[in-house]
Parts: C-alpha cells; structure tokens; sequence
C-alpha cells in the first residue's frame, strides 16, 4: 500500500534539512504542513524554503495563497487527499512536513463535517471582534456554546470567533460537530517526530530569530503592513514586527518577544503532539536510526 512519511516536530527543532535529506533517499517530494508557508508573501518570518531548497526537492503547498485569501484546516484536508491522489499514481512514498498541529491532524485523521461558514457570517462576526473585542466574544461563546468554552484556548481569536459563527450560522452549539472520530485513509501513514533537549532547542530558535532579523523581516513585515487585520498576519513574528512598526516597541524588544513566543508555541505544539502514541521520537542527529526504522516501516515488517 501507499505510504505518507509524516515528519513533525516544534519549530525550529530542524525538520527542514532532514526532510530534504529523506525525500532525495526515497526518490519523493514533499508536502507542506505549515499554515503559514502556504502565504507567497511570507517568505522570512515562516522560514519558508529557499530556491535552493526547492530545487532540490520539489515542494507541494507553498507560497500558494494571497494574503487576503481565506483558507481554512477543511480545506487543506481537501486539497492534500486530492494531491496525493495525484502523487500516489506514480510514487509509493510520499513526505509530510510542518509544524501545524491541526493540519497534520486534518490530513491523519480528519476534520469533522462543519459546514463552512458564509461570507455574511464571518463579516459580521469579525466586525463585532474589531469594535467589541474578544473578552465579549469570549462570554457569548461561554452562554452559547459552555462545553467548547470549557476546552478552547480563549484568548485565540480565530478559535472563538469561528464556533460562535458555527453557532450564528446553524442553530446549534460547535460542540455538536465535532466527533473525534479518525476517517480511514487509502494509505499507511508513519509518524516519525523530532525534538531535542529545551535548552538546545530554544537556543536554536533564538538564533533563527536573529537569522531572520539579518535577512530582512523587518522589511517583509512593513511589506505586508496594510494588511495586518488578516488572519494569515494573526501569527509569531509578524505580530511583534507590526508592534515595532507603530512605535510602540523598540526593534530589540520585538525581537526579544518573537523569541519568547516561539518558545511558547513550541512548547504547545510539543503537548499537542505528544498525545499522539503513534508518533515515534527521534533527536534530529539520529539520521541513521530514522532511516532504518523507516525502512523497517516501508518493508511492512
């Protein structure tokens, strides 16, 4: 059967370069799994691959969105289940990369059946963000909806905001969407995570940061200014640059405060993943170890 290498791990642990390293080995290309690397304009602050990167490997899923495009963990399950349709007729191997953790699970597992919300919907609801803010969203989620609110991350807005549009736009709570229930797949799926020691990894994220900085985000984010309400901009790094470019923070101390919250998003995307057993862990130097218990897993044994 089929098989989807699906390689995860927190941000900036070095999933990258490894994963260039597996697909050349397995004669395959690789998918994206970063919500944020599927945006043409966000080149630097998502560490999106380079040219030379993507000629090495070819690259599905990146810098094909506009910013002001509307896209959602729904339809990256749509679209990737059609890609490797495509893939899998000549390839017996496919790679998943990324660090979204719903994505991931989207492509794995599946999204529940919520309907999509309509453009009047989200209109309204995101009106009502902008001039009441999100602690009165927060209380009208927890009237219409307590079980969500006893389980969602409150202060996430695009969480929030979007069940309370499920609400409005069916009469019922989100909550009753929502099954956890795993959808078969047409192929096998191996999960193979990275992670390395804290202190390694946050030095390692430290450091990219400063990468970023010298290689121009500051100007990609006055790039992308005009358009910092979007959704797409709602994202580490882009959010403390705008903060920067308003005066309110010195370049420093963004920069200071990019490191911190990619500490914290980091160690979230660890708990997410560490609930899933089927996720085999490695340190990103065992190169050797991954191909041998790939090989194991490819060969069926």
């Amino acid at each position: 059967m089929k098989t989807l290498v699906v390689l995860i791990g927190p941000t900036g642990v070095g999933k990258t370069e490894l994963s260039l390293h597996l697909a050349e080995q397995l004669h395959t290309c690789i998918v994206s799994a970063d919500s944020r690397q599927l945006y043409g304009d966000l080149k630097i602050g998502t560490a999106a691959p380079t040219a030379e990167q993507l000629s090495r490997v070819p690259h599905h899923l990146v810098g094909t969105l506009q910013l002001t495009d509307y896209y959602s963990a729904a339809r990256y399950e749509e679209e990737v289940l059609q890609l490797l349709d495509k893939l899998f007729a000549r390839l017996d191997v496919v790679l998943l990369t990324g660090g979204s953790m719903m994505y991931i699970d989207a492509v794995t597992r599946g999204i529940d059946d919520i309907p999509t919300v309509d453009d009047e919907t989200r209109r309204m609801l995101l009106q009502r963000y902008e001039a009441e803010g999100l602690d009165k969203l927060v209380q009208e989620l927890r009237l219409l909806d307590p079980e969500y609110y006893k389980v969602v991350d409150l202060k996430n807005p695009k969480r929030v905001i979007h069940a309370l549009e499920i609400c409005y736009m069916t009469g019922r709570t989100y909550t009753s969407f929502r099954t956890n229930c795993a959808k078969e797949r047409p192929f096998n799926i191996v999960k193979i995570g990275l992670n390395r020691p804290r202190e390694e990894l946050y030095e390692r994220i430290n450091r990219r940061v400063d990468e970023m900085i010298t290689d121009g985000l500051v100007e990609e984010a006055r790039h992308v200014y005009p358009f910092r309400h979007l959704n797409s901009l709602n994202t580490v790094g882009y959010k403390e640059m705008f903060k920067y470019l308003d005066g309110e923070w010195t370049l420093d101390f963004a920069t200071d405060k990019i490191k911190q919250n990619s500490r914290i998003y980091s160690r979230k995307q660890l708990t997410w993943f560490k609930r899933d057993g089927e996720i085999m862990w490695f340190h990103p130097s065992q190169e050797a170890e991954i191909q041998a218990y790939l090989a194991q897993r490819l060969s069926g044994n």
